[in-house]
Order: C-alpha cells, then sequence, then structure tokens
C-alpha cells in the first residue's frame, strides 16, 4: 500500500510518500527570514504556492501517479492556524478529486512513529522542536506526555535566543556553531520542575547576559546549550526508569544538535538501552512521516469523514487512542 502525506504545522511545507516499510519520496520547502521570526500568515502563503510544485515533485520521485496513492493523509495539529488549514485543503481537494481516503495525523505522534520503520519497537521518545518539547512513551493505548516544557519549546528558545543577537532565523544551528567554540561555562537557571521544563528564564539571562557585554557570546552559547540540554536528559532518563522501556529515540528538529545526541547516548549507555536517532530528513518537519503514521492508522481500519478533518492547532499528542 502506498500513503501519500503532507506536513505544514509551522515554516516548513514538506510532501511525503511511503509504503508499509520504504519511504519513496520525501520532499520539503521551509521559510526562513535574516532578520525576526515566522509569522503565520506568510508561512501560509508560502505553503499555499508551493504545495502544487512539491506535489508534482514528490510524485515524480516516487516515480508513480496519484491515482496509485491508496490513503491521504496530513497534518491535522498541533501548530499554527494558517498554515494547518492550508495543508487540511489541500489533502480534503486530493481526497475528493481522486475518490482516496483521507486520515488526520497528529503531528507530535508522527514524529515518533516513524522510528518504527527503523525497527524501534516501543521507544520513550525525547521530541524537541521549535513549538514542541515533550517526553513521550506509549502506554494504555495513548502516547502518554510524561514530562513537556511549561512554557517555550527548546527550539524556539534557542531560535530567540539567535535573534536577540543577531543571528537570524533558523538559529539553532548558528547557537551550536558558536557553542563548539565556548571555553568557559556560565552559570544560568536551570529549571525542572518535577517531570516538566522551562525554558524562558534561561532564554532571558542568557539574553541579559549578552547584553552586558561581559561575557563571551561562544561562552554563554555553551552554557545555553549545556544547561538546556542537561534538563532534557534529566527528564527522558526519569521516564526511561518510570516505564521500565529499553529504547529511546531523538526526534524533532533540534535533534540535529550534536551535543544534545551525545549526551543522551552518554546516559543510554550508562542506562543499557538502545538509543536512535532516524536521519534527519526524518526527524525534522516532514511528510513521510505524516505518510507512514496515517497509513498505520488506515490500515487498523480508521479513516475520517471530510467534516472530521477540521484541524485543532491544539491538538494534544494523548488525545489519540493508538489501536495500530
Amino acid at each position: 500500500m502506498i500513503a501519500l502525506g503532507i506536513e505544514g504545522t509551522a515554516h516548513t511545507l514538506g510532501i511525503g510518500i511511503v509504503t508499509e516499510d520504504k519511504v519513496l519520496a520525501n520532499v520539503f520547502d521551509t521559510l526562513t527570514t535574516e532578520k525576526g521570526g515566522i509569522h503565520p500568515k506568510e508561512a501560509a502563503e508560502h505553503h499555499a504556492k508551493l504545495m502544487k510544485p512539491l506535489l508534482k515533485k514528490a510524485l515524480q520521485e516516487a516515480k508513480i501517479s496519484i491515482e496509485d496513492v491508496d490513503v491521504i493523509a496530513f497534518s491535522q495539529g498541533p501548530g499554527l492556524g494558517p498554515c494547518l488549514r492550508v495543508v487540511a485543503t489541500a489533502a480534503r481537494a486530493l481526497a475528493i478529486k481522486y475518490n482516496k481516503p483521507i486520515v488526520g495525523v497528529n503531528h507530535c505522534i508522527a514524529h515518533v512513529e516513524i522510528t518504527k520503520m527503523f525497527g524501534i519497537k516501543d521507544p520513550v521518545g525525547l521530541y524537541v522542536s521549535g513549538g514542541n518539547t515533550q517526553v513521550l512513551a506509549l502506554e494504555g493505548k495513548r502516547y502518554r506526555v510524561f514530562g513537556e516544557t511549561l512554557d517555550i519549546g527548546i527550539g524556539n528558545a534557542l531560535d530567540t535566543f539567535a535573534r536577540e543577537i543577531g543571528l537570524g532565523f533558523p538559529g539553532g544551528p548558528k547557537i551550536e556553531k558558536l557553542a563548539q567554540k565556548g571555553e568557559k561555562y556560565i552559570e544560568l537557571p536551570y529549571a525542572v520542575k518535577g517531570m516538566d521544563l522551562s525554558f524562558s528564564g534561561l532564554l532571558t539571562e542568557a539574553v541579559r547576559k549578552f547584553k552586558s557585554g561581559k561575557y563571551r557570546i561562544e561562552d554563554i552559547a555553551y552554557s545555553f546549550q549545556e544547561t538546556a540540554f542537561a534538563a532534557l536528559v534529566e527528564v527522558t532518563e526519569r521516564a526511561v526508569a518510570h516505564t521500565e522501556k529499553e529504547e529511546v529515540v531523538l526526534v524533532g528538529g533540534v535533534a540535529a544538535n550534536n551535543r544534545l545526541r551525545e549526551m543522551l547516548k552518554i546516559m543510554t549507555e550508562d542506562r543499557g538501552v538502545k538509543f536512535f536517532v532516524p536521519p534527519y530528513d526524518l526527524c525534522r518537519d516532514n511528510g513521510a512521516m505524516i505518510a507512514y503514521t496515517g497509513l498505520r492508522m488506515y490500515k487498523a481500519g480508521i479513516t475520517f469523514r471530510i467534516e472530521e478533518t477540521i484541524v485543532n492547532q491544539r491538538f494534544r499528542t494523548d488525545e489519540v487512542e493508538v489501536v495500530w
């Protein structure tokens, strides 16, 4: 069976085509800015403009026609409302025109589910992106949130810090490069509250230290990463201890950060559990993960009526019953 998935929860439009065990195509385009962040209206216009050419590119890459697709999947949420509506409209149009079943997919769940294409069975997932930071695991037929940010996502924190010091968007990779040149750890707020995290205080203090002119920017970037990532690893390790699961996966755009990978690898080796990071094109926001999750849902008998495809900007991970 073949599924086509459309992802567009934020600044990236992605279209993926998959079978049960193979990615046939995974194309995307990301809206970036030199200054400031991403405006939802601009991102939605970006998605609408590129939907048709990206769809054509994905079908060509997969060497199939739209008639060969068995099910259409789309990111139903969570995300930016204008972006989600563009994606849902495109998915509905394809489903109606070509008489295909349609499935709405939770974006956060899809990030973890795609790891199962690589043999992962039942992991604790650390999902780190711009808008989301969650520690997830499947318990009682739902992905339970064992810990999450109480304010902003780690990716948003990194991007905002980069913007405040004039680096533009996306800022995460630029902060990582600066951090590699850091030589001295500067104490910054470390906020783990139970199983949850907070990054706003860390961000505020890092910006304050930068504006004071008393510290090297490389040292601030290094300290920012070390502090934030230590908190992420701590909460992930607690979830592993609680659930007694034997696999940890790192997903989301911030999974590209080599220092975070290194810290998680040390923790998982110490605990004797498997650690896995998908190829980066399947870590970042992408259509293949939506297609793959949608296909698993469809094979389990899940389909949506058109009137059930309304987007949900605040779509909680644990709202979905996992019956596949």
